[in-house]
């Protein structure tokens, strides 16, 4: 269980706020919006209705007492900037912050954000890649070589172990997991049979997860 500072309840901290709750982590909720903070109430151990931008305000918080402060405004990109620079002149441990735009990314990285998540890109991403094929049903991008797929198990390898395909050793592939009927089976093994019906979890190059599936 970690504690963490949110500040910011527009709709994608709600978002945040919700699956850390689900991930029984403690949250502190912040937003200058009596309304917004009224909403995030069942999902966060304690709001406080205030200015991220007044010093004076976040101190009183402990910021150092938070394992990660996550600033998810989105409104107000000036606001979101001082908010990042004064959590770390604070001495908070990790500044995780939202940006909308490139320019703001970059921004951010130099004014106390040690990570920026860039939302709007990264479902671009997430819908092309899925859209590209209806053997894909999840896509995450672990850098800018290698992603996780969750693909359905191709009909001509009904009945296969994974020893038989091979794919480490043709395409430098690496199968983490087979989903069957919602519930995922991470032991792996090479005479595991894969069968119709099944999705897998694979890990590679996204050329050569394409060139392996044919998509």
């Amino acid at each position: 269980m970690k504690a963490i500072l949110l500040i910011g309840l527009g709709r994608f901290g709600r978002h945040i706020a919700g699956k850390l709750s689900d991930l029984n982590h403690q949250v502190m909720a912040v937003d200058h919006d009596e309304e917004r903070v009224n909403a995030a109430l069942p999902f966060v151990t304690s709001a406080q209705i205030g200015d991220s931008t007044n010093e004076e305000f976040l101190s009183s918080l402990g910021i150092r007492n938070f394992d990660a402060c996550i600033v998810t405004i989105g409104d107000n990109f000036q606001n979101s900037l001082e908010t990042a620079s004064l959590l770390k002149e604070l001495g908070a441990k990790k500044v995780i912050a939202r940006a909308s735009r490139g320019v703001q990314e970059k921004f951010l990285l130099r004014n106390g954000a040690d990570e920026v998540v860039y939302p709007e890109k990264q479902l671009a991403a997430w819908t092309a890649i899925r859209c590209t094929s209806e053997h894909i049903l999840d896509y995450i991008e672990l850098d800018k070589e290698y992603s996780i797929f969750e693909l359905t198990v191709p009909d001509e390898w009904n009945g296969n172990t994974i020893i038989q395909l091979d794919i480490r050793k043709k395409y430098g592939i690496n199968i983490l997991g087979v989903r069957e009927q919602g519930r995922l089976n991470m032991n792996i093994l090479p005479d595991t049979v894969l069968s119709r019906g099944q999705s897998m979890l694979v890990l590679g190059k996204p050329k050569a997860v394409q060139k392996c599936f044919r998509i």
